[in-house]
């Protein structure tokens, strides 16, 4: 029998290569040729999850209540963690009973909002760089992209007046990120405030994801969506543990806001899961309790991370700001050389792995973005290798 006797669906057909995999595939070769590589390409936080979270994980494991079918919607304690930190982190009130909603991960939650909402033909507006999810998600739901190209001239930030009112008009949903992955780039509460606006006017859904909340540094706090008068008529916000908490492969994210959109998102999520195990959402609610000095220590570990990172591209011949907030550095290829070149040729001559800003979408042409996910002794040695190849940016 054939082995392509059967197609994938067209949703599947439709989808951009995703570069993640194929790097994959370059990393396991490397690693064959016995290359030692300093894997800076995945946003994969290094380290231990907090002790205090695992010692609660442990706790809940051996409680044989945990053991059985998580509630579709959650814990009512772990929602309660959830609109708890709202409160103290944002000063934002929140029902924990209809407007928090545990999730898989943000990614899952946000490519499933897409599957709740988004109908073939759908006009969605993504940022381009964006978080691929936000771009997949609508593409496998059969919605039609609409890319905002991103410009380093007006600091990555959404430009709202760029985007023609017939367009505007059709939107249904818009998809944003500030603190942004890829560019690191941060928006300030003006912004959001027109962004309000602008969605009000034109009746579209704002999906606003905060992953990398509390990945701040130098005084900087980001904004929350739901601060702004009126977002929660129009807008829902996804937030992680895996970042600040060291909780990539445990899973656990959620979403807040309108209790009328996250009532569709629930209704097809009780139709594909159950939810996240019981155990591990009473070790989420301890990481949404931990102290501001656990969050500090974070804060100061990448923010370090950066000062060393772009004091060494600099003596490497780039020109970069001081980043405010995320664990990621967003650098510009030498010129005349496209992102997966460039990766690639610092891949196979340094072992050092970064990720074509392609990956993020077609506005990401022309840069690479840097996870900070290692100690300083090996981003040394990654700066060191690039000294050695002569890779400089001229």
């Amino acid at each position: 029998m054939r082995s392509d006797w059967i197609a994938p669906a067209e949703r599947i057909q439709k989808l951009p290569p995703y570069v993640f995999a194929r790097l994959d595939e370059l990393k396991a070769k490397a690693r064959e040729q016995g290359l030692d590589l300093i894997d800076l390409g995945m946003g994969n936080p290094d380290g231990a999850t907090p002790q205090p979270v695992i010692e609660a994980a442990i706790k809940a494991l051996q409680n044989p209540a945990n053991h059985g079918y998580p509630p579709f919607e959650g814990t009512a304690n772990f929602r309660q963690a959830i609109t708890n930190w709202y409160r103290r982190r944002y000063g934002v009130d929140l029902d924990p009973d209809s407007e928090a909603l545990p999730l898989l991960g943000s990614k899952e939650g946000l490519a499933h909002l897409a599957i709740a909402y988004i109908n073939p033909g759908d006009l969605i507006l993504v940022p381009s760089p964006a978080y691929p999810v936000h771009f997949r998600g609508p593409i496998i739901a059969g919605g039609k992209v609409h890319s905002l190209i991103l410009k380093p001239e007006n600091d990555w930030l959404i430009d709202l007046a760029a985007i023609p009112d017939a367009v505007a008009e059709q939107a249904k949903i818009l998809y944003f990120n500030y603190p942004s992955n890829p560019t690191a780039a941060t928006a300030p509460r003006e912004f959001f405030e027109e962004i309000v606006a602008f969605a009000r006017k034109y009746e579209i859904l704002l999906v606003h994801d905060l992953c990398y909340a509390e990945l701040a540094f130098d005084g900087y706090q980001p904004t929350s969506l739901l601060e702004i008068p009126g977002a929660k008529d129009i807008g829902l916000e996804f937030h992680t543990l895996s970042k600040t908490y060291n909780m990539a492969g445990w899973r656990v994210g959620f979403v807040v806001g309108n209790r009328h959109i996250i009532q569709g998102l629930r209704t097809l999520k009780t139709n594909l899961d159950y939810g996240i195990f019981a155990a591990l959402q009473t070790a989420a609610e301890t990481a949404l309790q931990l102290s501001d000095d656990y969050l500090h220590e974070v804060q100061e570990r990448y923010r370090t991370r950066r000062d060393f990172v772009i004091q060494g591209l600099t003596e490497l011949g780039w020109n970069l700001s001081k980043t405010k907030a995320t664990m990621y550095l967003w650098i510009p290829c030498p010129v005349g050389v496209s992102s997966t070149e460039f990766a690639l040729k610092v891949l196979q001559q340094t072992g050092v792995v970064f990720t074509p800003g392609n990956a993020f979408g077609v506005g990401g042409e022309g840069y690479v973005r840097i996870s900070l996910i290692a100690e300083c002794d090996r981003l040394g040695e990654a700066l060191h290798r690039l000294k050695q190849a002569n890779i400089r940016f001229q």
